[in-house]
């Protein structure tokens, strides 16, 4: 049968920890005992010691533990757990991850999840599984169970949650299993970025890749969209990557709530995947509800998309700017890459007489692209809107183009 690992701080939780463990076992699974508390004795006797953990890091644990400041401690182990479980994977020991935890064991556990693959099993039970959950999710596919009480001690209420989080972990491990007997054909992959201002052409350029033998995931641009869409384009398993929509940047500019950070039009330049970028929806900065806008803002184009999603037009010094970032990112690429203009709009809401239509803060944004753009990337500008079928096929053409080129 596989087997699970069940992580967490022992010396504070080894009850909980050990009720799960148990449920496991009594549905067939072999469990993996992995204490990553180093204050105390565990509470459970571990398969794989806090000590052995905490080598993996390859830093003078012992010296850190014997100091027992827990913040020093719960982030040594934040950066050890990680190594360790990442190991254990790919050795094939585990095949499911599943921990509890309060502040401290959801830092630690999270971030061995954060390094494992997505689509391996990974659940954690935790008390902060509300509010902003990024920094424990990342851009992997961690399921948070809500832990509702405290993660100390077991009753009616906590016996239940641990119970309904065992049954997740096990089934989750189970269609990972059966995916493994009976694999479906892979396609070569390529990856999208899409909002709702882009969705047309998105979906028109998938429909051309995917009938030519490709399989197509389409991120939406929401910063951990961009993010996540990066980070699988590290792995290397991406073939094509079709980055119609880099409005994260308008964002990461302006101070909006969508960035995907600094790094966004990076990955795969790093890992020379031929890739096509256009300039979609960067006619617009994302706010949240009309008064989280920032006051310096308040004399702004705005729409109101929805009551939680104001947007905010760029302006022309902006477009500039954002025009200049995108072709510097482009320039670094190391791969095939081209540039497409969609010189009538770069978004649904800025095509003429639509509520963003600012000829001048188009062509701010298109002159310091020509400007900048390394001379040796192909520059198509094409007189149509963004989301006309023409300007999706020739994405999806440049794509194929660039794929089909010697390596």
């Amino acid at each position: 049968m596989p087997t699970i690992a069940v992580l967490g701080t022992f010396d504070t939780k080894g009850q909980e920890h050990a009720f799960v463990a148990e449920l496991l076992r009594c549905r067939g699974f072999e469990t993996l005992l992995v204490d990553v508390g180093c204050l105390d004795h565990p509470l459970l006797p571990p398969d794989v010691t806090a000590a052995e953990v905490a080598a993996a890091s390859g830093e003078d644990w012992r010296t850190v533990f014997a100091r027992r400041d827990r913040g020093e401690c719960v982030a040594l182990m934040a950066r050890a757990a990680p190594v360790f479980l990442a190991g254990a994977v790919a050795a094939g020991r585990i095949q499911g991850v599943i921990s509890l935890g309060g502040g401290g064991g959801t830092a630690i556990a999270s971030a061995a999840m954060r390094a494992l693959p997505v689509g391996f099993p990974k659940v954690m039970v935790t008390t902060l599984a509300s509010g902003d959950t990024a920094p424990y999710v990342g851009t992997k596919d961690v399921v948070l169970f809500p832990a509702v009480v405290d993660v100390s001690g077991l009753n009616r209420v906590s016996r239940v949650i641990f119970e309904n989080a065992a049954g997740a972990i096990a089934g989750m491990v189970e269609a990972a299993e059966a995916r493994r007997r009976d694999p479906e054909p892979e396609r070569p992959l390529v990856v999208a970025s899409m909002f709702g201002n882009t969705t047309v052409c998105v979906n028109k350029a998938k429909e051309h890749l995917e009938s030519a033998g490709f399989e197509v995931l389409v991120f939406h641009a929401t910063g951990t969209g961009g993010r996540a869409m990066e980070s699988l384009i590290e792995t290397g398993l991406v073939s094509g990557v079709l980055d119609v929509t880099t409005t994260e940047w308008a964002d990461e500019l302006a101070g909006g709530i969508l960035t995907a950070g600094p790094g966004r039009l990076e990955a795969a330049g790093r890992q020379r995947v031929p890739t096509i970028v256009t300039p979609g929806c960067l006619d617009m900065v994302n706010f949240g509800e009309p008064k989280s806008v920032p006051a310096k803002y308040a004399k702004r184009q705005f729409y109101f998309h929805n009551p939680q999603v104001t947007l905010m037009r760029t302006t022309p010094t902006e477009c500039h700017k954002l025009g200049a970032i995108l072709a510097s990112k482009v320039n670094a690429y190391q791969g095939p890459v081209s540039v497409l203009l969609p010189l009538r709009a770069v978004s649904i809401i800025s095509a003429k007489g639509q509520s963003f239509y600012d000829p001048k803060a188009d062509a701010a944004l298109f002159d310091a692209i020509r400007a900048d753009l390394d001379k040796r990337i192909p520059l198509i500008e094409m007189d149509v809107l963004i989301n006309e079928p023409v300007f999706a096929e020739a994405c999806a053409k440049e794509l194929l183009r660039l794929m089909q080129q010697p390596a």
